[in-house]
């Protein structure tokens, strides 16, 4: 668990196997949002022994709100309740996407809502206070830290999946999780 005053982020990580997939995700794209929902059952029937799950957050210009959305994300991960409070500010954000992205990325009654209006919003459904981690500069470098690493690792669209440090470009928030389970090597 994170130290609140060090306001650096839980890793978003489950599982402690030595089969390792990075997952993605954009915090306001429904692809991503059909991924996560599918990343407690594949946990479970790889095995926490064996399966080692990491989430990066993949920010995309076109989700207008996605700063916003990413640093919440982060800021609860820094909170005392660390991954798992990052993870229902995550489910929040995914349950109540229409809250978050903009009719057609651009238009709709959400152009008049502020980050500070967006943050809230994210509070209240979490019940996560993220007020004062959201705003502390410290927090900026963790915010660009997942940024770079996608870039770094060729990500370009979320949901993307690495596994063991390759790109699986057949691997689809579309799959079964039996599916990603083959496609990460650890059906039987």
């Amino acid at each position: 668990m994170a130290d609140s005053t060090s306001l650096t982020p839980d890793p978003l990580e489950w599982g402690h196997g030595r089969k390792v997939l990075e997952v993605f995700l954009e915090p306001t794209c429904p692809y991503s949002g059909r991924a996560f929902g599918k990343l407690d059952a594949l946990l479970a029937l790889a095995g926490a022994d064996k399966l080692t799950i990491r989430i990066r957050l993949q920010p995309q210009p076109w989700h207008m709100f996605t700063p916003v959305t990413t640093r919440a994300i982060l800021a609860a991960a820094t909170t005392a309740g660390g991954r798992e409070a990052a993870r229902k500010v995550m489910a929040a954000i995914y349950a109540h996407r229409e809250e978050f992205e903009p009719t057609d990325h651009c238009r709709g009654p959400l152009l008049d809502k502020s980050p500070a209006e967006l943050l809230a919003r994210i509070e209240e459904l979490s019940g996560i206070a993220l007020r004062a981690a959201f705003e502390d500069s410290a927090l900026t470098q963790a915010v660009k830290w997942q940024a770079r690493y996608a870039r770094q690792n060729g990500i370009h669209v979320s949901p993307s999946f690495v596994v063991d440090g390759l790109l699986v470009p057949d691997m689809s928030s579309g799959d079964e999780v039996g599916v990603w389970l083959q496609k990460i090597g650890l059906a039987a």
